[in-house]
């Protein structure tokens, strides 16, 4: 029997601004689906951030987890990779289209888009709870179990407690489709659902114009703004969105976007299906592309934003013609094995 009870909320991190120096241990901060993994004998569980099961979405990780000492609960990240070999990356795209309703597309992409976990922390082993224990100790734990013939779609992270060298990562691996660095300081126990780590994340800034708008679930106000830029052809591309307005603002945009308003749908900017739920009603109100709009946001993988944007500032001072692709500044390349390769 496992000496933690399940589900098990992660340890999350904080946001700072910069790696912090003495007394933390420095990991690459991976891009992916958080899980904390659990074997009881025969019995395997991925359990997602919010406590809620994976395991179905990833079945050709089940038989990987196998391979686990027969009693453990680990914390880590379920992966995908994209790329010719020799220039792979994190794919951000093809990992949340894993998240679907039916069983036949699931079986599919698990053997056309295959799964790994990347393993960052253990909480138990046998029957000892190690959550009390030091990150120090836990790591040193983690390296045995990880030294042992484990399957080989399953890696351990990377670590250094040299700033320099995580500052090096930072920048380098982004071009794999890392996000950043997470530092945790090497006397800090695993504490559940609590931001005890601290993370060090890209951002970046850029223009995009409004596209349209989706109203919030409960018809209060502007939920999301979708955001377009425009290619080498002029041709007008949708990038990604913005969500999380405060309530007055959401309210006021919905007045302020009205003059913006078309019935012109451009076949580019056509709605489609959610990949989380072929039901999801994804259509939008089209907007005139004439308001600029200033976002921050982490990557941008292949045209899109990674992750939803965020807002800054209008900016109507600026020609909606002048929000190209090309002013995104976009990592170097960097292969994703050597990431797995690197110590430190």
């Amino acid at each position: 029997m496992l000496p933690l009870e399940l589900p098990i909320a992660p340890m999350l991190a904080k946001s700072v601004d910069a790696i912090p120096t003495a007394g933390f241990a420095h990991e690459p901060k991976w891009d992916g689906f958080r899980c904390i993994v659990s074997r009881d004998g025969d019995e395997i569980v991925l359990g997602s951030r919010g406590k809620k099961p994976l395991t179905r979405y990833f079945p050709e990780l089940v038989p990987a987890m196998a391979t686990l000492p027969e009693q453990c609960i680990l914390d880590g990240e379920i992966i995908v990779r994209s790329g010719e070999k020799g220039a792979q990356h994190l794919s951000w795209d093809l990992l949340s289209q894993r998240i679907h309703p039916a069983e036949s597309r699931i079986a599919r992409l698990a053997s056309e888009t295959p799964a790994e976990f990347v393993f960052f922390d253990v909480l138990a082993l046998g029957e000892a709870d190690l959550t009390g224990e030091p990150w120090e100790e836990r790591r040193r734990i983690l390296e045995e179990v990880c030294a042992t013939d484990l399957h080989p779609s399953l890696h351990l992270s990377a670590v250094t407690r040299d700033e320099n060298v995580a500052r090096d990562w930072f920048t380098r691996f982004e071009g794999a489709g890392l996000d950043g660095v997470v530092s945790k300081a090497v006397d800090s126990t695993y504490q559940q659902g609590k931001r005890s780590m601290l993370k060090t994340k890209h951002k970046r800034t850029a223009e995009a114009v409004a596209v349209g708008y989706r109203m919030a679930k409960n018809g209060d106000g502007v939920g999301s703004l979708l955001l377009g830029m425009y290619d080498d052809d002029g041709s007008l591309m949708r990038v990604g969105g913005i969500v999380g307005f405060p309530l007055a603002m959401r309210r006021q945009m919905v007045t302020d976007l009205a003059p913006l308003v078309t019935a012109e749908i451009e076949p580019a900017l056509e709605s489609t299906r959610s990949r989380f739920s072929s039901e999801k009603d994804a259509s939008f109100v089209p907007l005139e592309p004439a308001l600029v709009v200033e976002v921050a946001f982490d990557q941008l993988e292949g045209r899109r934003f990674r992750h939803a944007a965020s807002f800054l500032r209008w900016r109507p001072d600026r020609d909606p013609a002048s929000c190209l692709v090309e002013q995104v500044d976009v990592a170097v390349g960097y292969d994703l094995a050597e990431v797995f390769a690197t110590g430190g």
